[in-house]
């Protein structure tokens, strides 16, 4: 068994190991996404072909309008329209909509802005749609969003909401309604799809519903907000997620509560209040930085609509922010899993930041206006927690370095003989009462605290656009040089000083370490502590300031506090005099003591009969 020190290095070791792996998986590779590039421009220039078709067809269809018959009715009314607009606003969002295809055209968030410091706007001039085919003659069909409806007027409501209803009315008699509701207070809107005569509208009562979406850049890095996107849904009322940094397709055979396309820190969300039937979504992701298109996304659901001539198709929008607490509050079942706390290999973290990390760094919040300062502030309060956790990695430390010279006295006598070594050195700790493991395990107990905050800082939509000292926004890298080039490996084409102050302090900490171990023998583990800043150089320099942030206090921190515990806490006199009283004590064997001297003669003796046989 290595001395405590050891132990501590192995923890940093597995510490990196475990953070190279996470970055892996929650990145995605920038070869890969090359090797998606030209697939997804074939698919730019199809839509742009059928862009520049559509619009010789509306330029016609305009032209037909002048000399149009104004006593046009039913069908050959709702194909033959102008395009007019209503805009309809709450305290938290601007929506256009139009009359062509009866739904928003435009969503704006009125209390976000971009980096550029133009409005966050969820839909772009009619870039999302939501249709549906219906027939509107002997094998005649039409797609909802290329009808023109008639506004029947924007009311409100009981409880004050503002209402807005478009229609359209079919030879027969038959119409389609588009009633939307508009929430004070709520980036929650109602969509309510109403059918009169679904027999003549719909094939076997068949809705077809196809809602697409055109999901642009709203942050600084359109390549990590890429890696951020998901697709979340709920199916049959479980909760899933997928990546959408790559092409791909999902097919979803049970029913389907809502689906979003989760951008880094927005998500346009479709509800269906009774759910859909089935589903599938594709989606593709550009390659190129120089896009603004973080994920084109196209979705169909499907829902048979009960027996009658007469529909209701209850849906609902979201347009807003990747809000905790709003989401868990909006009123829709496991949208609050939007945000990402802890998901799949790290689900287990979420809990900690549920119930730790947020409750603290809010309390802090009411008291403190710099985020920074909130984040030193949470930071220092993990730590104290977690001080029990470095005072005794520190203790057992001092127990086994008290060991050594016995340690190496074994070492000198047994030789080769490892098996040897090893059994006689169980026996040692046992007879001092030590744990060889007692640096090791509480250095490893850290771990999910630093995956918990790594999701929380990465996710937390409150630290955009707040700035601190020379980091202009909490949310994303700190930029303190432009480089002419670009590192690969995920490094960039900057310098984040936020990141430099942590991998120094993380250099610091490798430095007392060593320090404070006697020899090395194992050069692996001599240099692991050198290596481990250059890693966290590697991938911490585009991970939002807020992190590097922390991880700089944390450092600072965990300094501090070695250097008390070592000088003012523990008495190496003291140490030596409790092995020396525990030796005198009887022990008891434990289980898993006794399995591992078991297993430790085991290999002995087949080494002893390994030696005869040579």
């Amino acid at each position: 068994m290595q001395s405590m020190d050891r132990n501590t290095v192995i923890g940093f070791v597995l510490l990196g190991v475990l953070l190279f792996v996470y970055l892996f998986i929650s990145s995605k590779n920038s070869q890969e996404l090359q090797g998606k590039k030209q697939q997804y421009e074939d698919s730019i220039a199809k839509i742009e072909q059928a862009k520049i078709k559509a619009s010789k067809v509306t330029t016609d269809t305009t032209a037909a309008v002048v000399v149009a018959d104004t006593t046009a009715t039913g069908w050959a009314k709702a194909t033959a329209g102008k395009e007019s607009f209503q805009v309809v606003e709450n305290d938290l969002l601007s929506i256009r909509f139009s009359n062509k295809g009866g739904q928003p055209v435009q969503v704006s968030l009125k209390k976000f802005k971009r980096s550029d410091s133009s409005q966050v706007t969820l839909i772009h001039d009619g870039s999302d749609q939501v249709t549906y085919p219906v027939n509107t003659g002997n094998n005649q069909t039409a797609q909802a969003a290329n009808l023109f409806f008639q506004l029947k007027g924007v009311s409100s409501d009981n409880a004050g909401n503002q209402v807005i209803t478009y229609e359209v009315t079919g030879n027969n008699g038959e119409s389609m309604q588009h009633e939307f509701v508009v929430k004070q207070g709520s980036y929650l809107i109602d969509f309510n799809l109403k059918l009169n005569g679904v027999n003549a509208l719909l094939t076997n009562q068949n809705l077809n519903l196809q809602w697409n979406v055109d999901a642009r850049q709203q942050e600084r890095d359109v390549k990590y907000e890429r890696q951020q996107s998901q697709l979340v849904i709920v199916e049959d009322g479980e909760y899933d997620y997928f990546n959408m940094f790559s092409n791909n397709q999902e097919k979803f055979e049970k029913p389907v509560h809502w689906a979003s396309i989760k951008q880094q820190f927005f998500n346009t969300t479709l509800i269906a209040r009774d759910n859909f039937d089935a589903g599938q979504i594709d989606w593709t992701s550009p390659g190129e930085d120089s896009s603004n298109v973080i994920v084109a996304a196209k979705s169909s659901f499907q829902k048979k609509l009960p027996a009658g001539n007469n529909a209701v198709v209850a849906m609902q929008f979201y347009f807003g922010p990747n809000d905790y607490k709003i989401l868990r509050h909006v009123g829709v079942d496991k949208m609050d899993k939007i945000v990402n706390l802890g998901q799949g290999f790290y689900s287990f973290v979420r809990p900690i930041n549920q119930y730790i990390v947020m409750p603290v760094f809010d309390f802090i919040k009411k008291f403190v206006g710099s985020y920074g300062i909130v984040i030193a502030l949470l930071t220092l309060f993990i730590r104290l927690v977690t001080s029990p956790l470095v005072y005794s990695s520190y203790l057992s430390g001092a127990k086994m370095k008290a060991l050594r010279p016995e340690i190496d006295t074994l070492k000198a006598k047994f030789g080769d003989d490892q098996q040897g070594f090893g059994m006689e050195q169980m026996k040692l700790f046992r007879e001092a009462g030590v744990n060889p493991l007692g640096g090791c395990i509480p250095a490893l107990m850290q771990i999910p605290i630093f995956f918990a905050l790594y999701s929380f800082f990465n996710s937390s939509v409150a630290l955009r656009g707040q700035s601190f000292l020379w980091a202009q926004d909490l949310s994303t890298y700190d930029v303190i040089a432009k480089l002419p080039f670009t590192i690969p490996f995920g490094f960039g084409d900057h310098i984040s000083l936020f990141t430099i102050t942590a991998v120094i302090t993380s250099f610091l900490i490798s430095l007392y370490n060593m320090n404070m171990t006697p020899d090395q023998n194992n050069p692996m583990l001599k240099y692991m502590p050198y290596i481990f800043p250059v890693i966290l150089l590697v991938f911490f320099n585009r991970l939002p300031s807020a992190l590097t942030w922390y991880y700089t206090v944390s450092n600072v921190i965990t300094l501090a506090l070695q250097w008390v515990i070592q000088n003012y806490i523990i008495d190496h006199d003291k140490i030596v005099a409790q092995l020396a009283e525990n030796r005198t004590k009887p022990k008891a064997k434990s289980k898993w003591a006794a399995k591992m001297e078991e297993i430790q003669a085991t290999q002995k003796r087949v080494q002893d009969m390994q030696k005869k046989g040579k």
